[in-house]
């Protein structure tokens, strides 16, 4: 697939908002200070970023209330609260249960309802799930009605809507109809819980191949997203770094100027627009729908996760370490970004996981 890499106009006008929004309602002092609450979700940044910027909607059609825009959109919105570490369900709610809605017939209402920020939903699977992992099992249907558990599932603490697999197929269950007890995770800023169902009341949406077909999209597209989220964390860390190590003196200049921090911070530098090229190939592949791009996305995403993952911990890594003591420090918000590369480090599948699937997609024997 040919793919353009570069971002264009409607992109960067789109970036522009998000991040002056997210600098103006979600400065890393506001974030720190929510992770210390019993609420870890701004669900009124989330409104003013569905309602105000669109983000909610990226992915719905214009006839349903949405952008009509395609994941390289939404690719570029996982940058920006990425770079924020903003505490919002963009990932879970607007690209992974948006995405599993919209290859299902019969889900207007719902995606409409999302659109306009008057729902939020989650697919209820392990954040670990990683794309094209076999059927989760936990939960059975007896009839339309829902028992069992999931663990460990992102986004769905604020959700009103859950998109439930069980017993081979897909179900819409109220928020209201589970339990969901939240569960300490290392990243505060995207909160897990562990859902349970009794008997819960479930509208079927899919069954046999098209469930699984569907679920296996859903999942590719947060994978794909999610690289791009990780990209735009490693940025930042990045330039938050060059800045301090510009600043800050010993022995009377300043660090930054000594060799061996500036040979780090350049194989980082490289390493982030490597991300950058697999990311947006990847978003822009998931963004297809024609059979080259299908073929390509599998490898594509593939590809991001395992570098993107890489890179956005070693950012973070760097981030601490080179800003020396106050790195370390609970006032500093390098430990949030840390948290938040370790925790998509594992999110959608390890790098080791997605290294795996890419050898078996390309025929690679193991040596």
């Amino acid at each position: 697939m040919n793919a353009d890499l570069l971002y264009g106009e409607d992109e960067d006008q789109l970036r522009a908002a998000v991040r002056e929004l997210l600098a103006d309602r979600a400065p890393w002092p506001a974030v720190l200070a929510r992770t210390e609450s019993a609420d870890p979700y701004d669900l009124d940044l989330w409104r003013a970023l569905a309602g105000d910027v669109g983000c909610a909607g990226l992915l719905v059609p214009e006839e349903l209330g949405g952008a009509g825009a395609t994941l390289r959109e939404a690719a570029v919105v996982a940058e920006e609260t990425g770079r924020a570490v903003a505490p919002v369900p963009f990932l879970g709610s607007a690209v992974t249960a948006t995405a599993l809605l919209l290859a299902l017939p019969g889900t207007e209402e719902m995606l409409r309802e999302l659109a306009e920020g008057r729902s939020t939903a989650a697919l209820a699977v392990p954040f670990t799930t990683p794309p094209h992992a076999e059927f989760p099992g936990t939960v059975t249907a007896d009839g339309d009605r829902l028992t069992g558990r999931i663990t460990s599932v992102a986004d769905a603490l604020p959700a009103d809507v859950l998109l439930v697999p069980a017993g081979g197929a897909l179900y819409a269950v109220a928020g209201a109809d589970t339990t969901r007890t939240p569960v300490t995770s290392l990243d505060m800023t995207r909160a897990l819980c562990d859902i349970d169902l009794d008997g819960a009341p479930g509208r079927p949406l899919a069954t046999g191949d098209a469930a699984r077909d569907a679920l296996a999209r859903a999942l590719s597209c947060g994978a794909a997203v999610l690289a791009s989220e990780q990209l735009g964390l490693a940025e930042r860390c990045l330039e938050i770094t060059v800045e301090y190590v510009k600043g800050r003196y010993q022995f009377g200049r300043p660090v930054g100027s000594y060799q061996g921090l500036k040979h780090r911070l350049a194989e980082l530098w490289v390493a982030i627009t490597q991300a950058r090229a697999v990311a947006r190939y990847a978003a822009s592949c998931a963004a297809g729908d024609d059979a080259e791009t299908t073929a390509d996305t599998a490898v594509a995403v593939a590809v991001a996760q395992a570098h993107c993952s890489v890179v956005a911990v070693r950012a973070a890594e760097e981030c601490v370490q080179m800003h020396g003591g106050i790195g370390f420090t609970w006032e500093h918000p390098a430990h949030l970004y840390l948290k938040r590369a370790k925790s998509t480090a594992l999110a959608h599948g390890t790098p080791g996981r997605h290294r795996t699937d890419l050898a078996a997609l390309i025929d690679l024997a193991p040596a």
